[in-house]
């Protein structure tokens, strides 16, 4: 157990009435705090066969495992050390891939619990730290490379990069003209991928190629500190921002906010229906209900989770 954590579920104001929101969020839904008394939560993921959430605590050097129990919430330590891991999603063989902020890689658990580096140089020189991974349909990982976590002396490439780890193991860089990218999901279709940049204050949306690469990226909407995201199966995107959660249609059209107390870094989609969205918020862990389930939230792709340790 976590000591600090809130075992019982604490009521969070209610989502205010929004044009546009209301049909994806009831009006009057309410948030709710799972757990609290955290370093910094980070990449929520969903565990479809254990019915389970799993989660990066940063400055512990975690991942935290959370288990609805009949008794009330339950956390639990999934690794440690985590290597100071960040955004966390399973690949379509169930495996759970980690960006790495102090081990500065891509990480892959097998069903063994052995835990492989996918990527941690490009052309020889390290990455920055990476930061967030979307996983497409022909088993590649998407990723961003911000340098949140590590030292401005200890860097040894000079932009901050997305980049593509093809299904042979090859890494490919797309794109180095971010600021700051962080968060990353693609739309229902993977035709295509959305990424944040927390210091120009938007998301971007690029045109996915059957061969996975990407093509001239555009403006997709302006938002205030974008950080994670995910996608519903309608296209609707649901980012981590300045305030909560902003939700924009597949146009980027605004819908609305769902305001968290704390500000948040990311969200999951979860439960049998996929229709829980799970927010990691600096210090706490929250849930509301929403209407349209998340892309791959409850599709059964993701199997057991392994919780073997580091070796």
């Amino acid at each position: 157990m976590i000591a600090g954590a809130l075992l019982a579920v604490l009521a969070c104001p209610p989502v205010p009435a929004l044009d546009g929101l209301d049909r994806l969020v009831s009006r009057g839904e309410k948030a709710e705090k799972l757990a609290g008394g955290l370093g910094f939560t980070e990449g929520p993921v969903w565990v479809p066969g254990e019915s389970e959430l799993l989660f990066s605590d940063i400055p512990n050097d975690r991942i935290v495992r959370w288990t609805p129990l009949k008794t009330g919430p339950e956390l639990a330590t999934f690794r440690l050390p985590s290597g100071q891991s960040n955004g966390l999603v399973f690949d379509r063989e169930g495996r759970l891939i980690a960006c790495e902020h102090g081990n500065r890689r891509v990480s892959r658990t097998g069903e063994d619990g052995v835990v492989v580096t996918l990527a941690d140089r490009f052309e020889g020189r390290r990455l920055n730290s990476p930061n967030d991974a979307a996983v497409r349909s022909d088993g590649s990982v998407y990723f961003t490379d911000p340098p949140y976590g590590v030292r401005g002396t200890d860097r040894e490439l000079s932009f901050q990069g997305v980049y593509r780890i093809a299904p042979d193991g090859k890494l490919q860089l797309l794109a180095r003209d971010f600021v700051m990218p962080n968060g990353i999901a693609f739309s229902p279709d993977e035709r295509t991928l959305y990424v944040a940049d927390t210091d120009a204050g938007h998301i971007r949306a690029f045109e996915v190629a059957k061969n996975g690469s990407l093509g001239k990226g555009r403006v997709f909407a302006p938002i205030g500190s974008p950080d994670g995201m995910k996608a519903d199966e309608e296209g609707n995107v649901y980012c981590a921002g300045a305030g909560g959660i902003w939700i924009f249609d597949p146009l980027g059209g605004k819908l609305g906010v769902i305001e968290i107390p704390e500000e948040p870094a990311n969200c999951a989609f979860g439960a049998a229906d996929g229709k829980i969205l799970f927010v990691t918020a600096r210090t706490g862990l929250y849930r509301i209900r929403v209407n349209v389930a998340g892309v791959g939230a409850a599709n059964g792709r993701c199997p057991k989770a392994t919780h073997g340790q580091l070796r």
